[in-house]
């Protein structure tokens, strides 16, 4: 199968090499000119310094990345994608297949990426849309180590079709899932709890804060599900419990490297500008916090990296106060 990957970062990359792997035609697009030309001519992934196929192509072209595949997949930040999104479409001439696999919500209008792309493709050209989540570094990806994610759609036809894409016996597995909600939900908010990880690493917590957080963290994202009616198959599976684990204990994940350097007291801008990578969390957590507070969700953790990010509370002042709450039965 002919597929293009909109976005020519690390993880774009990695699914780009298990695509190659499983014998696909795969063309990488990228606005950067100089991601593209190593691509093409030293076959490597700058953010990563990693090798990849050298029958990956890539392209600044973007008319002829659309004309190239029916499938379409998406791997830029939530930040960039409306725009990323509004450039494809002025390409489009027929029906694509809409895959996404960044994660994150945007903050103004708590919006899913999915229903960005609903919002913005014409129905025309909209023949339908799939979410990649699960835990997944683009380091280990690449590298070709075991991972097992999840391709999630509300068309059920959809999801497997693109289980069956990238689903390989070596070192990629793949489930596939009707939640679409839940895989979304997961993959965003658990960004929020990798900041809070790397917070309480920097400020020198060990494996049972940690722990913790995740266990304490998985009932606020409970919480959130509930109210968008998400299952809880899906919260205990790889997109929710599974890829809050890689991002809270790994340092791979960019979202616990900024929560460890502003632990360390870096100023929040310093450290995002020091970042090679977006930090999805942030804007994330913003979304969440709005959220809780218009619907009345308890959910303290989320409300305790919301003022250190956006009020600037110390983080031991923040720290202290969640331990500080009111006991209750767990």
């Amino acid at each position: 199968m002919k597929i293009t990957v909109i976005g020519g970062g690390s993880w774009g990359l990695g699914l780009s090499k298990v695509l190659t792997d499983n014998h696909h035609d795969v063309l990488v697009y990228d606005i950067d000119a100089k991601i593209v030309e190593k691509i093409n001519t030293l076959h490597i992934c700058i953010q990563l310094n990693e090798d990849i196929p050298e029958s990956i192509r890539a392209t600044t072209d973007l008319t002829e990345a659309v004309n190239h595949a029916h499938v379409l997949l998406f791997v830029v930040p939530t930040k960039v994608l409306r725009v990323a999104l509004a450039d494809v479409i002025t390409h489009l001439d027929e029906p694509k297949l809409f895959v996404n696999a960044a994660k994150g919500i945007e903050p103004d209008t708590f919006k899913r990426v999915s229903e960005i792309f609903t919002e913005m493709v014409p129905p025309q050209y909209f023949e339908g849309y799939v979410a990649l989540s699960g835990p997944s570094h683009a380091e280990e990806v690449i590298r070709g180590m075991t991972t097992l994610i999840t391709s999630a759609s509300e068309n059920e036809a959809h999801a497997t079709y693109v289980q069956n894409l990238l689903h390989n016996r070596d070192y990629f597995r793949v489930y596939s899932s009707t939640d679409l909600i839940g895989a979304e939900l997961g993959g965003a908010l658990k960004n929020i709890f990798a900041l809070a990880a790397g917070l309480l690493r920097g400020q020198g917590l060990g494996d049972n804060a940690t722990a913790a957080l995740v266990c304490r963290g998985l009932v606020e994202m409970g919480k959130i599900y509930e109210h968008f009616g998400a299952t809880q198959d899906s919260l205990m599976g790889l997109t929710g419990v599974g890829d809050l684990i890689v991002t809270c204990t790994s340092p791979h994940s960019r979202n616990f490297q900024a929560g460890y350097k502003i632990g360390k007291g870096k100023d929040l801008h310093e450290t995002l500008d020091s970042m090679t990578m977006v930090v999805e969390g942030i804007r994330t957590c913003e979304a969440a916090h709005r959220l809780s507070h218009e619907h009345g969700l308890d959910t303290p953790i989320i409300d305790a990296i919301y003022d250190v990010v956006f009020n600037r509370v110390e983080p031991q002042k923040a720290y202290d106060k969640l331990l500080s709450r009111d006991q209750k039965p767990e």
